[in-house]
C-alpha cells in the first residue's frame, strides 16, 4: 500500500515540449526530491528532451553527489548549482560534469582544466562574485563555460531584470572575459528575447525546473491508500495521546506520513491580508489540536486525527459520509517539493 503519484505522461510531457519551445536551449533541473518524481525519473525525462532538441545538452543537479547518482543516469552535460567550497569533500565526477564557483578563491582551489560555470552576485544577494572580482579570476588554469545569474522571483523596486543581466553581460565583456553562455534563472521568455537582440552573440540559457515538472499541475494526481478503517463514537479515545472522538465517525489509518514530508510545511512568504487572517486561523486552531489535513474524501478534506506518524497518518471522518473501504485511494493535496512519494505511475 502505498503514496502514489499518478502522471498523465502524454499531457505532462506536452507541457515539456512547450516550455522547451518557449525556452530553447533550456537545462532542465533535478536536484532535492526531484520535485518529487524523483531525480532518476527527471533525468529519463531530461534524456528525452536532449533527443528532441540537441540543444538540450545539459542538466542542473542541486550537489555534487546529485551529479555522481545523475552521471549514470543522463549521458549529456551535468552541471551542479551550488557553488564549490574551497577543500569540500566531493566523489569522483566525470569531465562532464561542470563546477559552479562563486569566490576567486574557490576557483583557485579547483583541479587544473576543471570545467567551470562562474556566478555572479546578483539582486538576489545569495552568493556569487562582484564586478571588482572579474579582473582577478585565475581563467587560464581552468575551463571556463559560462557565467551564471540567478535572479529573484519578485522586484517591488519596479527595477528591470534585463538592465540587470545586461549590466552583467558588458561587465564581462569590459574585463575581457567571453560572455558566449550565460545561464539564467527566474527570466521570462519576452525578457529573454530582449537579451538576445541586444546581445546576439551570446548564448542565454534558462534553467528551469518548477515550471518545467510542475507547470501542468493537472497532468498530476497524488493519492493515498486506505490501510485501515475502525468505527468509533463521541468520546471515544484512540491513538498515542487517547484525544477523544469528538462525534460518531471513523478514524481513517492512510499512506503518508512525515517520512513522505505529509503534514510538513515549508515557511512561505505571505502577501495581503487574507492570507494572513487565514493563516492566524490556522494557528489558533493548531493550538487545540485542530489540524486540516491534506486528504480528502467524498469531496470533503478530512481533519488529522492526530499529528501524522512516519508512513501513516490517522484521519477523522465524520459519520454523516460514509467510510471507503480498505485498499481505496484518497485524494491528496501537498507540495510537492517536499514530499517523497513511494512510487511514480506513468499513465
Amino acid at each position: 500500500m502505498t503514496l502514489s503519484l499518478y502522471v498523465d505522461a502524454a499531457r505532462w510531457r506536452a507541457h515539456q515540449r512547450a516550455v522547451l519551445a518557449e525556452f530553447p536551449g533550456l537545462v532542465p533541473v533535478a536536484k532535492g526530491n526531484g520535485y518529487g518524481f524523483g531525480n532518476g525519473l527527471l533525468a529519463g525525462e531530461a534524456g528525452l528532451l536532449r533527443a528532441a532538441d540537441g540543444r538540450v545538452d545539459c542538466l542542473a543537479v542541486g550537489t555534487a553527489y546529485e551529479a555522481a547518482d545523475a552521471a549514470g543516469r543522463y549521458e549529456g552535460e551535468l552541471l551542479v548549482l551550488t557553488p564549490y567550497r574551497t577543500g569540500e569533500e566531493s566523489p569522483e565526477l566525470p569531465r562532464r560534469v561542470l563546477r559552479t564557483v562563486a569566490h576567486v578563491e574557490a576557483l583557485r582551489a579547483l583541479p587544473p582544466g576543471s570545467r567551470v560555470v562562474v556566478e555572479c552576485m546578483t539582486s538576489m544577494r545569495r552568493h556569487g562574485i562582484g564586478p571588482a572580482d572579474l579582473g582577478r579570476l585565475p581563467v587560464d588554469s581552468v575551463t571556463l563555460e559560462g557565467f551564471a545569474l540567478h535572479l529573484p522571483l519578485d522586484r517591488p523596486d519596479g527595477s528591470d531584470p534585463v538592465a540587470e543581466v545586461a549590466h552583467w553581460v558588458r561587465a564581462i565583456g569590459a574585463a575581457g572575459l567571453p560572455a558566449r553562455t550565460v545561464f539564467l534563472s527566474h527570466l521570462g521568455s519576452a525578457d529573454l528575447a530582449r537579451l538576445a537582440r541586444q546581445f546576439p552573440a551570446t548564448f542565454f540559457r534558462s534553467r528551469i525546473g518548477t515550471r518545467l515538472w510542475l507547470g501542468e499541475i493537472g497532468a498530476l494526481e497524488s493519492r493515498a491508500t486506505v490501510l485501515d478503517v475502525t468505527p468509533v463514537a463521541r468520546g471515544d479515545r484512540y491513538g498515542y495521546r487517547q484525544h477523544k472522538a469528538p462525534s460518531d465517525g471513523h478514524l481513517l489509518v492512510v499512506t503518508g506520513g512525515t517520512a513522505h514530508g505529509v503534514g510538513l510545511e515549508a515557511p512561505k512568504y505571505v502577501h495581503g491580508m487574507v492570507p494572513r487572517a487565514k493563516g492566524l486561523a490556522r494557528a489558533g486552531l493548531a493550538t487545540v489540536n485542530r489540524t486540516l489535513s491534506p486528504y480528502a474524501w467524498a469531496g470533503r478534506q478530512l481533519w488529522f486525527a492526530e499529528p501524522p506518524h512516519m508512513q501513516v497518518s490517522i484521519l477523522f471522518l465524520p459519520g454523516d459520509t460514509k467510510a471507503p473501504s480498505i485498499g481505496d485511494e484518497l485524494s491528496l493535496n501537498v507540495r510537492h517539493t517536499t514530499t517523497h512519494f513511494d512510487r511514480v505511475v506513468l499513465r
